[in-house]
């Protein structure tokens, strides 16, 4: 039975997989082919993700996440921009970095615009890399 009237909900977030696959790409110094290789996702569905276009499949979205050693849940579960009065439990997943913490809290607090809670983010992201015992130096293999 089909639902006409009900707006239709995404279960992956499909934006926050890209930024998150882009900003761990840079982080590490690597290419879309160092990727698609590390994480047999071709170099073409890795760019579509990264741009917002690519509908990665079950698979992929297994690989992306295990790669960026983020919880499924994080991607499945994303925040929908568009329910600002909703209140929504930010989930804490402790093997996640501080940062994507710290991401997933801003995102939720219903104070900040999407694209105030993205920039506060980002600079989060930036001191905390800039000033943390473990942070990986420029171009250099994640530590583990």
């Amino acid at each position: 039975m089909k639902h006409a009237n009900r707006p239709h909900k995404p279960l992956v977030n499909t934006e926050e997989l890209g930024r998150a696959v882009r900003r761990r790409r840079e982080e590490l110094g690597l290419s879309l082919r160092d990727v698609a290789s590390k994480t047999s996702v071709s170099a073409s569905t890795l760019s579509r993700i990264e741009n917002g276009t690519g509908k990665p499949d079950a698979d992929n979205i297994a690989r992306l996440t295990s790669w960026l050693d983020v919880p499924m849940e994080r991607i499945l579960s994303g925040r929908d921009p568009q329910a600002q009065e909703e209140t929504q439990a930010v989930v804490y997943f402790p093997q996640e970095p501080t940062p994507q913490i710290v991401e997933a809290h801003l995102r939720a607090d219903r104070n900040l615009t999407p694209e105030t809670a993205a920039a506060l983010s980002e600079l989060f992201r930036v001191a905390y890399h800039q000033f943390s015992k473990n942070a990986p130096e420029k171009g250099s293999k994640k530590r583990r």
